[in-house]
């Protein structure tokens, strides 16, 4: 299980938020538009509709692995894939568990896997790509 709760997921991944702009929601739309780190990233909006609004904000980056390989320190690096997807480089700030790590890839990524996870430390390098969507979750400013 990758969550137990809206609330305890942001209560535990808080600080892991990435600082940007949120751009205004269309009605009924279940996706944030977040600029952050020079990208354009469409969320899967989980806490619950018309609770971010538009402006400044702080949203937890939430993706499920599609695939991971530790690399060699490189340039943090972060394409969008499709919709609501993205792949990239960057760098392990913190291991959560077996199944969740962050890593700072032009912004702070929480990124799971549903199958354990290498061996990782903080300051290893990955490569990644995840599967849309992309999950977020408003943090506190």
């Amino acid at each position: 299980m990758l969550e137990t709760s809206v609330e305890d997921f942001v209560s535990r991944f808080s600080p892991d938020a990435a600082e940007g702009q949120l751009y205004p929601q269309p009605e009924g739309s279940p996706l944030l538009e977040f600029v952050s780190g020079g990208r354009t990233l469409y969320l899967f909006d989980r806490t619950g509709p018309y609770t971010a609004k538009p402006g400044p904000a702080r949203i937890i980056v939430h993706g499920t692995l599609a695939r991971l390989n530790k690399r060699a320190a490189g340039e943090a690096k972060l394409t969008v894939v499709g919709v609501s997807g993205v792949e990239g480089l960057g760098e392990v700030t913190r291991v959560v568990s077996r199944f969740t790590v962050v890593v700072e890839a032009r912004l702070p990524l929480v990124l799971s896997s549903f199958t354990p996870l290498p061996e990782l430390a903080p300051g290893d390098w990955l490569s990644f790509e995840t599967q849309p969507p992309l999950h977020g979750f408003l943090a506190a400013l």
